[in-house]
């Protein structure tokens, strides 16, 4: 008896059946079988559904004799189920990596609930996914099962039967079924909610609800439409059939009128002439099944009074007056945006006009995100050193926790934004201000950047459409052309900039000066790492790995990555691997929840994640460069090297001086790790030449030089910087030779190779320089 049965109807949608299918049988989870019904489909549903039975025994092939719809072809799934728990999803949705393990996790920690309910996004055909609006009913929090008269909002979630999984004794107790006709999950999920004497949620999306363009039954033209009314008289019926149910009627009733005026308000579902049937049909409903007492919200009892009245035309009109109405509201806020807009910009050029203000600075970095990177440091250390400098940092209320309580803040696209734009002497991001922006004569505008370049930069994307996008350079020229001053870690950095960003200006100046932002690895202590590690719930005596890849740029969606429990199993039991995504992409993606996994996507400071893990497995990302100043074990994953350098592209060859081991798949990446050497001898060798070439200046005193150079106006000829090998940064928590040594539980390494590697960078001789 499998855990559960996934029970797959499938009716013209053999674009997306592959897809569908192999979100279930790629799942980490695999105590499960596949029940996929070929409703009678024209199209090659069938075929295909044979096909992958014949190629996975979990998969059990069903094909109708005839084309009997969704709801009943779920049914003939559920007579063939044999597993604990009844899965159902639509032959063109997807479950999401990991989402029966979460479940059946979820499962076992509520004790086996009638019900469970988890979360979807919908999913549309640009890549955008956008999650329930109504996912904070499914909070895990209070008891860990509960009846829904203790948690009723859980019926403002989505009324379908694909976000949730039931138990198979439940649902024949209950004797469940779906009906045939359109709405057919209206009288499964509502009988099956109230009917449950148990009912869990879990707080995560599993199922990717896809947004076709065409082909949406609900979305389609028919009288089929009428079929909402049948499939009320069932649930009423449910409920009178059970008394016990009966304090459930009014909340039915309201519900049912609300579903009525969404189906008669929808443009595209009633045919034409017989909006006026309906609206009859639904007052007989109403009357049928009326609730005196039914509590109903203000904006509700208007149209639910019409439909008493049968008001039929006072609907109609009312409906297109407020259809009027949204339309008109719209153009009156995208009006007000225009008009407010203008006199910012007014305003902002009202400010051009008064005096610079010298003791003004004004900084940002990331697109107006949080304190971070070599602004943040900057503007530290110019509190610090300059006399009565007043500095601002401008980012939206949701990073204000970021900021230091003696740094100001700005709303960006206020006044205040404008005014300190024009007024402010010293302006410092590591990317660009608005484009609007008015280079003032006074003004010193200071250029961090915001890592060593190793992708393909500035000019030199103008032949990577897929990088440069719709990249404007004459723009890009033009701003560069406001530096004073730009600022670099290394000649590698500074022979790039000068470039890829070519400025026409004699004034700008290039300041090698070593990034400031990675001062904090030379000056944090012991006592800094062991708190930071403590606030990121790193165990004690743990050896952190944080993996942490850049973005792709020839993907829209969030890379997979690797399979991280892989490679806790490779590492051994004392590893814990902090999962970084890329700024970007806002999250990390979704995998199985893993004890010795933490997510630190959301964490302020990439400088503070680095001091608090013990090496660093990373690929094409500038991290590397900074991470070096530490003298931790690095790895690089190249698994993608040639897409990733056909679509970006890179200015330098590392193979040549790496950082450390270099892996070019993912079993080579395993193979690697479950050695000692990727943290031995001669990977401290390379990482000192690695350091010895990219972090000249990285002492612990470049946000000073920086400063001295930028605020003071102090002139240095060129800096003399701490030798690497007289620095003494941060120590780590785990020093590599205390690294354990488990005994892995698998190794993968290729069984055959084209080439002999070096056995640590993974490169074959014909890859070196």
């Amino acid at each position: 008896m499998p855990r559960f049965s996934v029970i797959v109807p499938a009716y013209r949608v053999q674009a997306y059946l592959q897809e569908c299918l192999d979100s279930v049988l790629t799942q980490s989870f695999e105590d499960f079988e596949l029940i996929a019904v070929d409703d009678r489909s024209p199209d090659a549903c069938g075929t295909l559904i044979d096909e992958y039975a014949d190629r996975d025994h979990r998969v059990r092939a069903l094909h109708l004799p005839e084309n009997v719809g969704l709801g009943r072809a779920r049914n003939a799934g559920i007579a063939r189920a044999t597993g604990d728990y009844l899965i159902f999803l639509d032959g063109d949705d997807t479950l999401t990596p990991g989402a029966l393990r979460a479940v059946a996790d979820r499962i076992g920690a509520t004790g086996e609930p009638d019900v469970l309910v988890y979360d979807y996004a919908r999913t549309y055909w640009n890549g955008e996914s956008v999650r329930n609006t109504f996912a904070d009913h499914l909070a895990e929090t209070g008891p860990a099962s509960f009846a829904l008269t203790d948690r009723p909002g859980l019926l403002k979630v989505l009324m379908v039967a694909w976000n949730k999984a039931y138990r198979r004794a439940f649902v024949e107790a209950e004797e469940l079924a779906f009906p045939p006709g359109y709405y057919e999950d209206t009288p499964w999920t509502y009988p099956a909610l109230m009917a449950a004497r148990s009912i869990a949620v879990l707080d995560r999306v599993c199922v990717g609800y896809r947004q076709r363009r065409r082909g949406n039954i609900l979305a389609t033209t028919s009288r089929k439409h009428f079929d909402v009314f049948d499939q009320y008289d069932r649930v009423f019926a449910f409920v009178d059939a059970r008394p016990a149910l009966a304090p459930w009627r009014p909340v039915l009733f309201r519900r049912m009128l609300d579903h009525f005026c969404t189906v008669y308000t929808a443009r595209d579902r009633l045919p034409r002439g017989s909006r006026a049937e309906f609206f009859r049909r639904a007052r007989a409903h109403r009357r049928r099944h009326r609730c005196p007492g039914t509590r109903v919200p203000l904006r509700a009892r208007v149209r639910h009074g019409l439909i008493r009245l049968g008001a039929h035309r006072t609907y109609r009109l009312m409906w297109a007056a407020r259809a009027c109405r949204g339309r008109l509201r719209g153009r009156a806020t995208a009006a007000v945006r225009v008009l407010r807009a203008a006199a910012l910009q007014g305003y902002y050029h009202v400010q051009l006009r008064l005096p610079v203000r010298a003791d003004r600075a004004v900084f940002a970095a990331y697109w107006y995100r949080g304190y971070a990177c070599n602004p943040a440091a900057i503007e530290a250390k110019a509190r610090e050193l300059v006399p009565g400098l007043r500095t601002a940092w401008i980012c939206g209320p949701e990073d204000a926790h970021t900021l230091p309580a003696a740094t100001r803040r700005i709303t960006p696209g206020t006044r205040a934004h404008w005014r300190a734009l024009a007024r402010s002497k010293y302006l410092v991001n590591n990317v660009n201000f608005d484009r609007r922006l008015v280079k003032r004569r006074g003004q010193v505008l200071l250029q961090t950047h915001h890592g060593t370049p190793l992708k393909t930069m500035g000019l030199d994307l103008r032949d990577r459409p897929a990088a440069a996008r719709d990249m404007d350079f004459g723009r890009l020229l033009a701003r560069v052309d406001t530096w004073d001053f730009s600022l670099s870690a290394n000649l590698h950095s500074t022979l790039v900039w000068e470039r890829v960003y070519p400025s026409a200006s004699a004034r700008c100046a290039t300041l090698e000066y070593g990034y400031p932002r990675n001062d904090v690895h030379q000056r944090a202590t012991a006592d800094d790492v062991a708190r930071l590690r403590a606030s990121l719930g790193i165990p004690v005596g743990a050896v952190a790995v944080l993996y942490a890849p850049t973005h792709r740029d020839y993907r829209r969606d969030v890379p997979p990555g690797l399979d991280l429990a892989r490679v806790l199993r490779v590492l051994g039991p004392g590893f814990v691997i902090l999962d970084r995504a890329h700024y970007t992409y806002g999250a990390a993606p979704l995998r199985d929840p893993h004890p010795r996994v933490i997510d630190v996507t959301g964490h302020p400071s990439v400088e503070a994640l680095a001091l608090a893990s013990d090496a660093l497995i990373t690929d094409y990302s500038s991290l590397m460069f900074d991470y070096a100043n530490l003298d931790r074990p690095i790895v690089l994953h190249w698994a993608d090297r040639e897409a990733y350098e056909a679509a970006r592209g890179t200015c330098v060859d590392l193979r040549g001086c790496p950082p450390g081991a270099i892996a070019h798949s993912d079993d080579e990446l395993l193979g690697i790790l479950a050695t000692r050497h990727w943290y031995g001898p001669r990977s401290a060798r390379l990482r000192a030449a690695f350091r010895e070439r990219f972090c000249p200046y990285d002492d612990g005193n470049a946000a000073e030089r920086v400063v001295r150079r930028v605020f003071l106006g102090e002139e240095t000829v060129r800096p003399v910087p701490v030798p690497p090998a007289e620095r003494r940064p941060a120590p780590p928590a785990i020093a590599p030779a205390r690294f354990p040594v488990g005994a892995p539980a698998e190794v993968a390494v290729p069984a055959v190779r084209q080439a002999p590697t070096d056995g640590l960078t993974g490169a074959r001789p014909a890859d070196r320089p």
